[in-house]
C-alpha cells in the first residue's frame, strides 16, 4: 500500500509538470501577411453644423485570423492637421502605435471632428482618412464630414409628391453630395446670386423643370465644391463634378449661370451618363441665354437628339467638343463662342470645338438615325486645329443645318447639308488673349460688324450690341 505522503509527493510531481507546461506556452502572434476590417465603409458626420462645436462617433477594426495581430500604426493620412481626432483604445492621438487585437477580436476607434461652420476658409465637406498598417500593409478607411453652414442636398429627389414646386433661397450656398433629380412634373427654381457646388461626380437630372434665374448683376454658379484647390495648387480643375442632364420630357432654362470645372461621367441606375457640362436627350429641351461654360474635362454642351437653344453663351476649354450635335435633333444658336485652345490642365484633341451629326455610332456597324434641323447665326467656332468642325450625315433620317453670319474654322470638306450663308473661314477672330481664356474681340477683327439682324438684349458683358452686330457672345470694344 502506498503511503500519503508518496501520493503528496506525485501530486507536487504532477503540479509542477502543469506549471512548466502553462509556461512554455505563449500567444501565437501573425508576424506576416493578415488583412483588418472595419466595421463601416466610410465613417460619416452627417450632423450638420450650425454652430462651432464638436461631434463623436466610432468603428470597430476587425481581426478575422486566429492568431493576435499587432498592429503599427493607426493613424489619420493628415496628422496633425487634420479637422478630426481620433482615441484608439483609450490612447489619444492622430498616430496611435503598436496596438495588439487578439484572435477574432476587435477594438474601438473613436474619432472627432470639431468646425466651425462660420469659417469660410473650411471646405464645405471634410475628409480625411484612417490607415492601419499590419505586417507593412496599409488598410484604409475614408472619414467625411459637413464642413461650412450650408443647404446640404444628399441624394434629393424633388417631385410632386414633395411639393409641386421648390424655390431656393440665398442666404447660404447649396451643396450637392450625390446625383439629385428634379422629377416629372416638379419644378425647381433657382434664383439669382445662388451658388451651387457639387461633390465628386455629382450631377442634376432633370425629369420636370429645372429654372436657373440669374441675372447680368447677379449670376448663378455652379462649380466643385473643393475650395482648398489653391493648397494643391489646382485652381479650376476639369471633371471635378459631372454636370446637368435635361432626360426626355424634362425642361432646362439657364439664364445668366457660369458652369465650370465639371464633365466627370460616372453611371446612373445602371445608365451610362455622357461626360458633359450640359446635356439635353431626346424629347427632353434646354433653353440657355448669357451663359459660361467652361473648363469641362468632357463635352461642353451635348445636344443628343434633343432641343437645344443656345444665346449669347461662351462654352470655351472642353476636353471634347465645346458643342456636340449627335443624332440629329432640333437646335438654335445665337451670338455664341465656342472655343478650344487647351490649356495646362486640359489637352485640346484632334475632335475638334465642334460636331454635327443625324445620327449615333453605337459601335459593331450600328449606326442609329435622327432627324436633324439646326440653326446658327453670328456663331465664332474657333481654337488650335487647322480646323475645329467635323459634319456628316446618313440616310435614314434628314438633315439640314444652317450656319449663317458665322466665323469658322473649317477645313475644304463641306458637307451638302450644311448650307453657310455669309460665312468667314479660317480668318483669326482676334481674341484679346485665348491663352488667358479671354474671348473679347480686339479692333481689327473680322467679326466685328459682320453678324446679321439684331440680337434684343445686350451681349454677355450686359454691354449693348453695335449696329451692325458682331459675330460672337461679346460685343467689339
Amino acid at each position: 500500500m502506498r503511503s500519503k505522503a508518496g501520493y503528496r509527493v506525485i501530486l507536487w510531481i504532477a503540479g509542477i509538470s502543469l506549471l512548466l507546461s502553462a509556461a512554455c506556452t505563449k500567444t501565437r502572434v501573425l508576424s506576416t501577411g493578415g488583412t483588418l476590417k472595419f466595421s463601416v465603409d466610410t465613417l460619416k458626420f452627417d450632423t450638420v453644423f450650425t454652430a462651432a462645436g464638436s461631434f463623436t462617433t466610432g468603428l470597430l477594426i476587425y481581426n478575422p485570423q486566429n492568431e493576435e495581430v499587432i498592429i503599427s500604426s493607426i493613424r489619420l493620412q493628415n496628422g496633425t492637421t487634420s479637422y478630426f481626432h481620433l482615441n484608439v483604445d483609450g490612447f489619444s492621438g492622430n498616430n496611435v502605435p503598436n496596438l495588439k487585437i487578439a484572435a477574432h477580436d476587435s477594438l474601438y476607434v473613436f474619432a472627432t471632428v470639431n468646425i466651425n461652420p462660420s469659417d469660410t476658409l473650411t471646405p464645405f465637406i471634410v475628409t480625411d482618412e484612417l490607415i492601419a498598417t499590419l505586417n507593412g500593409k496599409d488598410f484604409s478607411i475614408p472619414f467625411t464630414a459637413y464642413g461650412q453652414n450650408a443647404h446640404y442636398i444628399v441624394s434629393d429627389s424633388f417631385s410632386v409628391a414633395n411639393g409641386p414646386v421648390t424655390n431656393w433661397v440665398t442666404d447660404k450656398p447649396y451643396v450637392v453630395i450625390n446625383s439629385m433629380e428634379v422629377g416629372p412634373g416638379a419644378t425647381l427654381n433657382i434664383p439669382a446670386n445662388c451658388r451651387v457646388y457639387m461633390h465628386q461626380n455629382a450631377r442634376i437630372f432633370v425629369y420636370g423643370n429645372l429654372n436657373v434665374n440669374g441675372t447680368a448683376s447677379d449670376s448663378v454658379v455652379f462649380q466643385g465644391d473643393r475650395l482648398d484647390r489653391a493648397y494643391f495648387g489646382y485652381i479650376g480643375y476639369p471633371g471635378e463634378w459631372g454636370g446637368i442632364e435635361v432626360f426626355p420630357g424634362g425642361t432646362g432654362n439657364i439664364s445668366h449661370a457660369v458652369i465650370k470645372n465639371c464633365g466627370g461621367a460616372t453611371g446612373y441606375y445602371n445608365y451610362a451618363i455622357q461626360p458633359a457640362a450640359l446635356e439635353v436627350d431626346t424629347e427632353g429641351k434646354l433653353t440657355i441665354d448669357h451663359t459660361i461654360i467652361e473648363n469641362s474635362i468632357g463635352y461642353g454642351i451635348l445636344a443628343w437628339s434633343g432641343k437645344l437653344s443656345a444665346n449669347t453663351c461662351l462654352v470655351q476649354g472642353t476636353g471634347a467638343q465645346a458643342l456636340a450635335v449627335i443624332q440629329g435633333g432640333t437646335d438654335s444658336l445665337i451670338n455664341c463662342t465656342f472655343a478650344n485652345y487647351g490649356s495646362s490642365v486640359l489637352a485640346h484633341g484632334d475632335a475638334g470645338t465642334l460636331v454635327v451629326l443625324n445620327y449615333f455610332n453605337e459601335g459593331n456597324n450600328n449606326w442609329i438615325p435622327g432627324n436633324l434641323n439646326g440653326f446658327m447665326e453670328n456663331c465664332i467656332v474657333y481654337g488650335s486645329l487647322d480646323s475645329e468642325i467635323i459634319c456628316d450625315s446618313l440616310g435614314g433620317a434628314t438633315a439640314s443645318f444652317i450656319m449663317k453670319n458665322c466665323l469658322l474654322s473649317m477645313g475644304n470638306t463641306r458637307e451638302s447639308f450644311v448650307h453657310f450663308d455669309h460665312t468667314i473661314f479660317n480668318q483669326d477672330p482676334m481674341f484679346k488673349s485665348n491663352i488667358n481664356a479671354d474671348f473679347h474681340l480686339t479692333t481689327g477683327s473680322p467679326a466685328i460688324g459682320t453678324g446679321a439682324g439684331t440680337l434684343p438684349g445686350n451681349d454677355l458683358d450686359n454691354k449693348p450690341w453695335t449696329n451692325p452686330i458682331d459675330i460672337g457672345c461679346y460685343t467689339s470694344p
